[in-house]
């Protein structure tokens, strides 16, 4: 069985990757980047608390698609999938967790590198193949993967820069994951309206990436 990647994903081809201090910070974070247009987000465990919030933001910010990152025990995958949690995200290839999630009908975006751990992740039924840490390999190893895996669907993760959405989304990739070159200050009193801006800006490179 195959997880898939939800419309908002595929629609925005924006994933936001949240990594703050204290999960009390991600309220009004989520919120602006919902506003915005990015309502797929990412929240990851190694933020405090992490699960403990997750369903009040789910409520309040009901339009956006809220799921997990940094899972990398099935205990963990459990336990976000019951707080609510709409996807799940692993930095590399843990079978436990691609399995809590497909039985779960939760999209899964295990992250992988080699060409063996992208066939391993998606042969576990990942909804996406994150290529993490993308920034060392380039978009051209996109149109490299496609000869031997042209089904494979990917989302580059890790030094993504804003400019870079284009060439990565031409290269075939289904969405970017972004985390610090979106979230600039965010976390540290930034503007709400400079991320509003970094949201719209990122939005539009892809669809620049999307056009012939």
């Amino acid at each position: 069985m195959r997880t898939t990647p939800s419309a908002n994903l595929t629609r925005t081809g924006v994933m936001a990757v949240l990594r703050a201090p204290d999960a009390r910070l991600y309220e009004p974070v989520v919120k602006t980047l919902a506003d915005s247009g990015i309502r797929c987000i990412e929240l990851t465990l190694t933020t405090p608390g992490t699960l403990a919030v997750l369903p009040q933001l789910i409520a309040a910010a009901p339009e956006a698609e809220i799921g997990v990152g940094t899972v990398l025990e099935e205990r963990d995958a459990r336990d976000a999938v019951d707080a609510g949690a709409r996807f799940l995200v692993s930095p590399g290839v843990v079978t436990e967790v691609a399995e809590v999630a497909v039985s779960a009908g939760v999209p899964v975006y295990p992250g992988a590198m080699t060409p063996t751990e992208v066939n391993t992740a998606w042969k576990l039924g990942a909804a996406a193949v994150k290529i993490f840490p993308a920034a060392t390999v380039g978009p051209g190893f996109i149109g490299q993967l496609a000869g031997p895996y042209p089904g494979v669907l990917t989302m580059p993760s890790g030094g993504v820069a804003l400019d870079d959405i284009p060439a990565w989304i031409a290269a075939g990739c289904v969405a970017v994951s972004l985390g610090g070159p979106l979230l600039g200050d965010a976390f540290a009193g930034g503007s709400p309206s400079a991320l509003g801006d970094r949201a719209a800006r990122a939005l539009a490179a892809v669809e620049r990436g999307r056009r012939p």
